[in-house]
């Protein structure tokens, strides 16, 4: 029997080896908690549908391997993705040190513009957080992309006087609008 759904997503789960991925992947899909898991080879896969907005969804959600000789198979699943999981874990500082690189391939061979959240996995180890909640705050300021002018962002001026300003700045100085 095939599945009827009005939309599909294609979601990424990335980040480095032992953050946690598999898990989010299976207690999302199978609302389990998975208590032991080994490390993904190339990419797991899986599928739910969800009711958004009176419309049902379907996510395609793709788990690669975080470690770095899979790199270069994990990144052909890259293209076509909406969004990504961008995971660390808040226990291993050397995770998060490499969100910048899987930030980069993310926006390089999905899509410049895909949705991204960060996630910092493993709150349940806070006694051996190495990560604080400020420094992944700010590493997700320091690296969003905000365009109320872009059709789709889901941002939205709050009021007129602000597209204005943003308007007048603009003509003034195109080039401090760039996109990364």
């Amino acid at each position: 029997m095939s599945e009827t759904y009005d939309y599909l997503f294609k979601f990424l789960v990335i980040g480095s080896a032992g953050t946690g991925k598999s898990c989010i992947l299976h207690q999302f899909i199978e609302n389990k908690f998975k208590s032991d898991s080994s490390h993904t080879i190339g990419v797991e896969f899986g599928s739910k549908i969800v009711n958004v907005a009176g419309k049902s969804v379907k996510l395609q959600i793709w788990d690669t391997a975080g470690q770095e000789r899979f790199r270069s198979v994990t990144r052909s699943y890259y293209r076509g993705a909406a969004g990504a999981l961008l995971v660390f874990d808040i226990t291993n500082r050397e995770s998060f040190n490499n969100l910048a690189e899987w930030l980069q391939d993310a926006r390089m061979l999905a899509s410049p513009d895909i949705i991204i959240l960060l996630i910092g996995n493993k709150k349940d180890l806070e006694a051996e957080r190495e990560v604080t909640f400020l420094q992944a705050s700010q590493f997700a300021q320091e690296n969003r992309e905000l365009d109320p002018d872009r059709i789709g962002s889901g941002i939205q001026y709050g009021d007129s006087a602000s597209r204005r300003l943003r308007q007048d700045r603009s003509r003034r100085h195109p080039e401090c609008f760039c996109h990364m």
